[in-house]
């Protein structure tokens, strides 16, 4: 009997997409489709994060397991092993961790909150979970310090009492250490918070305790009493013993360290100031910044080491924050690039009471995990082995490619290899713990990550691991900027002006696109060969928008009217790539020039990417161009095609030509549905705001002055060859009956526009939601600092013409039906905006080989329009089988083969992998058009044109991202809500199988990084630092277990240091102490109740809390929960046999022992 799912039901009803999926009647397409997805193959669950931990706050170190802890201020915690194995976990309050102390060789780890919560963690399974915690009531816990093989925990608070805490079953203990009874009793002053606890490596029975204000006093646990106390002027950060307890030293607020001799507490045996000045007449050094930490640390071999942050002297102003490392009377003073959050010395024992042998450092910054080697000289760094360089440069946007071809990864590493710096440490990364999971994933998996400095990242994403495969630096393409007056200016945007806008990639033929936030687009192909571009080739496009028919700032650039479709220039040579000169009319308007300086010089490109083509819209009549806001391409056809508010731009990048230049407007012809209102041209008006624009005062994107269309490139040779007049042959073409909109809704609102100011077509009757997180083609203001979207100031008359600005957000290529009356298919290019509309262009290609190079590609728009709700997002096609219909490709070949292979390699070269359908099918319904927008999904049967499935995804949110994604066993449409309900819809059907309310959007990165790709994987950025990947598949999610990796390994702690012969017949060795008879109850007494309170921990089962319910989860817990006893039994059995082999011998020595005494008389022995 099949499980009835009461959860899964309510998650339906209470969802925003409570309307279901409608088939049109009467059409018998509807059950031509067996389709195999079902909601039980569905299941949503977190697997990986990936990067630095944002806002870290504390960090810990295992010694002997080698895992690294690292806690943040908003609650996460991030444990690291070797390289590709970590672990994310989150305490559920999201308070600050101030401290991390693992129980050394144990598979644990305690965590103390800002919130005076204590939490114990279990380590010793694949998702850590919180055993117990204890949360304070009455005081404020500052420092936390547990002995090395001990279970009683020390808690300072900012009273200056110490609390015992058992870890084993998380109580208090009555022993408790108060403020009064440690400072002198003739002090007049509350000492402060304790910011320090240690015991001596010697004699457990003497803890040290710094308080705040400068005392630091040496308590006996036993006689509970206060044996001696050290007082200095300064407060102190920080206190470290030298391994014999015979010293310890001190830093304080003033740049000084003071190492102090146990049994001489007067005064200080020595005072260091390591970055201050020492005046020649004996007065004291000038006071420095405070060392905020300091680390002693001693070697067998020679001097000790004293490892510092801050001190450094207040007239360094500007000088970035350093770490000290003295060593005898060396003083190396190491720059960071970000400021030091904590730092610890590893060392190669855990004992406190051996050498430490330190031999690195871990350095945990602002934004940055660095470790050094303090064995070598001038102490290197290790090449950092995780992939903490997401943030390097702020990601802008983000790509998700899974079951990529296989070689791809092999050649992105291999182009990667040859850009690694040198000068690294030679030894193995120090932090090694762990284990690897199984990797039942074998299909490679890809991200790419775009930044606003205008590079980008390809990463290894296969089997949950993350790895930097290559960078690529799109800048280089521009000027450099001499000095910082000469910085580029865009117009557009304040700063970053090569930031990432949109990644447009074929993995096959592994072409890419990018378009930058100042309205440029590159394309690069992929070669393992080195080579110099001595003339970067160029296009410039001048998309422009107007309704009324204004004059051309310049009279001799009045645009020609070729033939329609076709390319206007039959003799097309390199373009130029030498500056034009901005063709300003009389009165100073900028006009025809871009908004950024290609490079005039040769360009020198390493093997990997390299620009094949830059294009770049420029200035129309003083108006900056606008931001690109959707980008395609493809390598069978050799297009490249981008869009934006104006309207769209088709590009040759194969012949360098521009074919097709259009105005959205101009794209409907007399088809257009909506009733514009003209335009008044006005030729001044303030830049607008971009992705990364921080400049409050200025208008929208949307806010623009256009004039008509025209083409130019550097050398003006396209300056005449504009399509401009398509509209004469779109007027001939009717829209199909059935696929009229009902706009009357949309009229009545146009005709108001005057009165009415709003920002998109559905507005008014949205909720606020909608204004906050508005689609990413309305040009939002970003402010890449804080990672905050604003809507623009301005509210002017300027609304209105937002309202008749349509923006092109969507674009596929595929060889499909384009008309009703098709009887076969043909190369085509499906065009969504942002009011809804799909619009279909035809591609005429001439023949693969020589002609491709020479004849030119017509472009014609076809007629056909389609309408939905909401601005396209995603658009798919579909066979007759109801598989995915992929765009064609040209698979990849080197392109700087050797010049003798030239000929033949050209007339190879464009050899399309097209996958389209046997002509042996039926002609009619051949195909099926998905079309996902902000609102609804429709299904589009292809020629006929009739849609035969639709579903109203949401009414009160909107979509943020759809993907089309292929799954182990069948296709189906993704769909993320700003609302934070991730959906998946069956294809073709538009059944809903599976709606979770997974992420309530709190900010705008989030939906600027979501994607879905296939095998049920998504991500987004969870962090400005960190990749959070999901998982929407129940395979997925059932695998989990096995691919994560292991923390705890079992290994033998290291024998202790031996006392030797003489310390250990006069007593001089490390004296140990019973904690258990004097922190026990029996002794110490129970705790007030109220002082705090006990939580027991839902750790157990490997925390499966991300599992959903239903059947399938219970048995995977049932079935964990059996691995586990299973595991344990075989424990219980091993040691069972070892007992029973130990007792024979025991039994086999006592009766030889017993006949070798058994005849001696007493007197013998």
């Amino acid at each position: 009997m099949k499980k009835f799912n009461i959860r899964k039901v309510l998650d339906g009803l209470t969802a925003v997409s409570s309307s279901s999926s409608s088939a049109q009647p009467g059409n018998r397409e509807n059950d031509l489709i067996q389709e195999t997805l079902q909601s039980e193959h569905f299941q949503l669950c977190k697997t990986v994060r990936h990067g630095f931990p944002y806002q870290p706050s504390s960090m810990a170190f295992d010694p002997v397991q080698k895992i690294l802890a690292i806690g943040t201020q908003n609650g996460a915690l991030r444990l690291f092993g070797r390289p590709g194995v970590e672990c994310y976990c989150q305490h559920d309050s999201g308070a600050a961790v101030i401290q991390l102390q693992f129980l050394i060789n144990e598979g644990a780890l305690v965590s103390a909150l800002a919130d005076d919560s204590i939490h114990l963690w279990n380590l010793r399974q694949k998702r850590p979970a919180i055993l117990h915690s204890l949360k304070f009531n009455r005081e404020r816990i500052t420092f936390c310090h547990l002995p090395f093989q001990s279970k009683w925990l020390y808690v300072g608070t900012e009273r200056g009492n110490i609390h015992i805490v058992n870890v084993e079953c998380f109580t208090l203990s009555g022993y408790v250490i108060m403020w009064n009874k440690a400072i002198e009793l003739s002090s007049k002053s509350h000492p402060g918070p304790v910011v320090h606890i240690s015991d001596n490596p010697m004699d457990e029975g003497k803890l040290i305790i710094g308080f705040e204000s400068g005392t630091v006093v040496l308590w006996d646990l036993k006689s509970k009493k206060a044996d001696y106390r050290y007082t200095y002027d300064e407060a102190i950060h920080s206190v470290d013993w030298h391994h014999e307890g015979k010293q310890f030293l001190c830093s304080h607020s003033d740049g000084t360290l003071t190492i102090w001799n146990v049994k001489s507490p007067a005064k200080p045996a020595q005072i260091i100031t390591p970055h201050g000045k020492q005046p020649k007449d004996g007065k004291k050094p000038e006071p420095c910044k405070p060392i905020l930490k300091v680390e002693y640390k001693t070697t067998r071999a020679g001097d000790p080491f004293m490892i510092l942050s801050g001190g450094l002297s207040y007239d360094t102003v500007g000088r970035r924050p350093c770490l000290t490392v003295m060593h005898g009377k060396s003083t190396a003073v190491l720059e960071m690039d970000y400021p030091i959050v904590d730092f610890l010395t590893l060392c190669e024992t855990p004992y406190p009471n051996d050498f430490q042998e330190p031999y690195a450092v871990v350095v945990l910054l602002e934004k940055d995990l660095v470790v050094i080697d303090l064995a070598q000289n001038g102490y290197p760094i290790f090449e950092n082995p995780y992939p903490l360089s997401i943030h390097e440069s702020p990601v802008t946007c983000c790509e998700y490619f899974a079951d990529c071809p296989v070689d791809l990864i092999p050649a992105l590493y291999s182009a990667g290899s040859r850009q690694k710096r040198q000068g690294y440490s030679k030894k193995e990364w120090p932090i090694s713990g762990g284990n690897w999971g199984l990797g039942t994933q074998s299909y490679p998996e890809i991200i790419i990550t775009g930044h606003a400095d205008g590079s980008i990242k390809f990463w290894d994403a296969s089997a949950i691991t993350l790895q930097v495969l290559y960078k690529l630096k799109t800048a280089k393409v521009f000027e450099k900027a001499r000095n910082k007056d000469d910085k580029p200016n865009t117009d557009i945007v304040d700063e970053d002006p090569f930031a990432i806008q949109i990644l447009s990639w074929c993995p096959e033929s592994r072409i890419l696109c990018v378009a930058g936030v100042s309205a440029h687009v590159i394309i690069y192909r992929f070669s393992k060969q080195e080579v110099t571009t001595e003339v970067l080739q160029l296009l410039e496009v001048r998309l422009q928008y107007e309704l009324n028919d204004m004059e051309s700032p310049d009279g001799d650039q009045t645009p020609a009217t070729p033939t329609p479709g076709a390319s206007s220039n039959s003799q097309p040579s390199a373009p130029q790539s030498h500056p034009s000169t901005s063709s300003s009319s009389s009165d100073g308007i900028r006009d025809n020039v871009p908004c950024l300086k290609v490079r005039s010089t040769p360009l020198k490109q390493s093997a990997g990417y390299q620009v094949e083509l830059v294009i770049q819209l420029v200035w129309v009549s003083g108006e900056p161009p606008q931001q690109i806001t959707s980008l395609g391409v493809n390598s069978s056809y050799g297009l490249v095609v981008f869009g934006n508010s104006n309207g769209l731009a088709i590009v040759d990048y194969i012949q360098k030509t521009v074919l097709l230049n259009l105005g959205t407007i101009e794209l409907y012809g007399s088809n257009d549905p909506y009733q514009r209102q003209p335009r008044s041209p006005r030729k001044t008006r303030q830049p607008s705001g971009g992705l990364c624009d921080i400049n409050e005062g200025s208008t929208t994107s949307e806010d623009r002055c256009k004039s008509p269309t025209a083409v130019k490139t550097k050398s003006r040779m396209f300056s005449k060859m504009v399509v401009n007049d398509l509209a004469k042959m779109s007027r001939k073409l009717s829209l199909p009956t059935e696929l009229k909109p009902d706009l009357d809704k949309r009229e009545r609102r146009h005709r108001g526009l005057v009165k009415k100011q709003c920002n998109s077509v559905e507005e008014q009757t949205e909720t606020p939601e909608r204004g906050v997180f508005h689609r990413m083609f309305s040009a939002p203001l970003f402010n890449i600092r804080d990672n905050s979207f604003s809507r623009s100031r301005s509210s002017s008359v300027t609304s209105i013409d937002k309202e008749s600005r349509e923006a092109i957000t969507c674009f596929y290529f595929c060889e499909t039906y384009t008309r009703k009356t098709d009887s076969s298919t043909a190369p085509s290019l499906w065009v969504g905006t942002s009011l809804g509309t799909v619009l279909v262009i035809v591609l005429n290609l001439p023949p693969a080989g020589e002609q491709r190079l020479l004849q030119p590609v017509i472009v014609s728009p076809s007629g056909t329009l389609i309408r939905l709700k909401g601005a396209i997002l995603r658009m798919a096609f579909l066979d007759s089988t109801g598989a995915i219909l992929p765009p064609a490709y040209e698979a990849w070949r080197e392109p700087n083969a050797p010049d003798d292979k030239d000929e033949k390699d050209k007339l190879r070269k464009r050899r399309p992998v097209s996958v389209s359908p046997s002509s042996s099918q039926e002609i009619s319904e051949n195909q099926y058009a998905v079309i996902c927008s902000e609102k609804q999904a429709k299904v589009i049967a292809l020629p006929s044109q009739n849609c035969i499935y639709k579903h109203n995804i949401t009414e009160t949110s909107f979509v943020l991202r759809a993907d089309v994604v292929q799954m182990s066993n069948g296709i189906c449409l993704a769909c993320f809500c700003a609302n934070g309900h991730i959906m998946t819809l069956s294809l073709p059907s538009l059944r809903p199988l599976l709606d979770v309310n997974y992420l309530p959007l709190t900010d705008m990165r989030i939906a600027r990084t979501f994607c879905f790709t296939n095998n049920g994987q998504a991500l987004y950025l969870v962090s400005p630092t960190e990749i959070q990947r999901i998982t929407y598949s129940q395979d997925t999610c059932e695998n989990l277990q096995e691919m994560l990796g292991e923390l705890f390994t079992p290994v033998e702690t290291p024998e202790a240091p031996n006392r030797g012969f003489f310390k250990g017949l006069f007593g001089g060795g490390a004296q140990s102490l019973d904690r258990e008879e004097l922190f026990g109850e029996s002794v110490a007494g129970k705790a007030s109740r109220s002082l705090a309170q006990h939580i027991p921990g839902p750790g157990g089962i490997e925390g499966m809390k991300g599992a959903a319910s239903g059947v399938v989860g219970e048995l995977a817990r049932a079935r964990i929960a059996l691995d586990e006893r299973g595991q344990k039994l075989g424990e219980l059995e091993e040691r069972t046999a070892a007992m029973m082999a130990s007792a024979d011998s025991f039994s086999k020595h006592a009766h030889d022992m017993m006949l070798k005494c058994k005849d001696k008389k007493w007197y013998q022995f």
